[in-house]
């Protein structure tokens, strides 16, 4: 089997609908796709109705956090997305991203950057806007090359000179609000270096001891190096490892696919699961 627990849509960041990632993962040769859009569940729908005969979808969702000052993201899996306090949440977080573009837009036009709201907006389509977008408006714009450069201090970076806060979960509320719903949580590349400071060693062990469930080890952000240290310190604090994509269409150079999950692993996710279960394919509709 071939198993990616972390892909994004419109609905989020992502540049493919819901219905374009289900058919995009089938034809990547996927057994399994985990939809995990940024703080929402919007895009499930649309992708359950669209999903294709031999693939299953995992319903999920990337929440955004905060520990000590430092951003980390936690997957949650087959959670129940009615669950109300886990609902009202991630929709407070949600909510808060268009303050949050509006600030960044103005500190961009401090800086002498043409940017507006219109052009980001556009760029967001039906998703909930967020760095991403603004990240893209920088590249066609001519700020920056890639969207990857404008998540440097000098742009879009946790304290860079264009960085604006939202609000964020604590991790230890959000595990206890993921399990309440019946879900299971993964640290999502928990040693993204290059995306700023990250949470230290010592803090996983604390978020282990709270009810986390795995570590996201095999990802592009990871190097070899990387991989091995957390799979050691997964290994110590019982945790599981998983390897995803983090696919975000044209977005980003990641491929569907090109991190996978062991199937031992995604069983026990499954096993643990009781707010939601995995939806094997009917065969969804071809268009839209």
């Amino acid at each position: 089997m071939r198993i990616d627990l972390h892909a994004h849509s419109t609905a989020s960041d992502g540049t493919d609908s819901p219905a374009e990632l289900v058919r995009n993962a089938a034809a990547a040769g996927l057994d399994v796709v985990a939809l995990t859009d940024h703080d929402t569940v919007g895009g499930y729908a649309e992708a359950l109705a669209a999903l294709p005969h031999g693939l299953t979808l995992v319903t999920g969702m990337e929440l955004s956090c905060r520990l000590d000052g430092i951003g980390m993201h936690l997957l949650a899996y087959l959670f129940d997305p009615e669950e109300p306090d886990l609902a009202r949440e991630r929709e407070l977080v949600r909510d808060d991203r268009t303050p949050r573009a509006h600030a960044m837009i103005g500190k961009l036009r401090e800086l002498g950057v043409d940017v507006t709201w219109e052009h980001v907006a556009k760029i967001a389509g039906v998703g909930s806007v967020g760095r991403p977008h603004i990240a893209t408006a920088l590249v066609e714009l001519g700020v920056v090359p890639t969207v990857s450069d404008a998540f440097t201090p000098d742009w879009l970076a946790d304290g860079g000179r264009a960085y604006a806060e939202k609000h964020e979960l604590d991790p230890f509320d959000a595990i206890r609000l993921v399990k309440a719903a019946g879900g299971v949580t993964v640290f999502a590349h928990p040693a993204a270096v290059k995306r700023g400071r990250c949470v230290p060693e010592s803090a996983i062990a604390e978020l282990a001891s709270a009810g986390l469930d795995g570590l996201e080890v095999d990802h592009m952000d990871h190097d070899t190096d990387t991989r091995g240290r957390l799979r050691a310190l997964a290994g110590e604090l019982g945790l599981l490892t998983t390897g995803s994509s983090d696919y975000h269409g044209s977005r980003k150079t990641c491929r569907l696919g090109e991190y996978t999950t062991d199937p031992e692993i995604y069983g026990e996710i499954t096993r643990r699961a009781t707010g939601a279960f995995p939806v094997p394919g009917a065969g969804g509709a071809t268009g839209a």
